[in-house]
């Protein structure tokens, strides 16, 4: 059976949203598992668990430049900036290479070998990159990104809760079709919990998009070499 990983990683050694993906007997994805862990060998050891064919990380998994921006991002952005979906300058210099560079490694030394070059439903096992923001412009045709990062939280709420209305009437009906069940804006309290969780079955999604698709309806941005980023075209 095939899972689909996706991992909206702490960058900053904050909690990892983790959603495993499954494709059922009517060839439909369902969710199979949800969680948030802090620590990266409980990350990995999770994702072992779901011993996926493919895993979408939100954060940058390959950085060779020391300074200024990789070229992954200046094309991306160039296409998204319009919809205010343009990605962060990932460089060996800011403070969260050192971490997101050994979770990579550390996927690879699993048997995760970077899906730049992926032809749709290949056997083996990969990881790709991933930039949720452009995803959601992709899938879901939106003139602008759903706003839910930052403000006051009661704007963060309403936009979290539009997210997820769009995920949930969506994503049945694209190709691969999610049967998505997403966990319930709280009323009160922190909304990190859940928006990790949300964010990371979107990666998830991406992850089951491109092994379905591939290049005939996804785009990569960048190489293997240089930082790359997969999104939905």
């Amino acid at each position: 059976m095939k899972r689909f990983v996706g991992v909206d990683l702490g960058w900053y050694g904050k909690p990892t949203g983790l959603a495993s993906l499954e494709f059922n007997q009517a060839e439909r994805l369902r969710i199979n598992a949800l969680d948030r862990l802090e620590g990266s060998d409980e990350v990995l050891e999770w994702i072992q668990h779901q011993d996926p064919v493919m895993v979408a990380v939100d954060a940058p998994l390959v950085i060779p430049n020391p300074a200024g921006i990789r070229d992954a991002e200046r094309g991306l952005n160039a296409d998204f900036r319009r919809f205010h979906a343009g990605c962060h300058a990932a460089n060996l210099g800011r403070p969260f290479a050192s971490r997101v560079l050994a979770f990579s490694r550390r996927l690879e030394a699993l048997g995760y070998q970077h899906g730049v070059e992926f032809h749709a439903r290949n056997e083996g096992r990969y990881q790709i990159e991933v930039h949720p923001h452009s995803a959601t412009i992709g899938l879901f045709h939106l003139p602008r990104i759903v706003k839910y990062k930052r403000g006051l939280r009661a704007d963060r709420a309403r936009e979290l809760g539009r997210l997820r209305r769009l995920m949930t009437d969506h994503l049945p009906r694209l190709s691969p079709p999610l049967d998505v069940e997403l966990p319930v804006i709280p009323r009160t309290g922190p909304l990190k919990p859940v928006e990790d969780r949300i964010d990371a079955v979107l990666c998830a999604y991406v992850a089951a998009h491109w092994w379905f698709w591939g290049k005939a309806r996804n785009r990569v941005y960048g190489s293997v070499d240089g930082g790359y980023i997969v999104t939905p075209a």
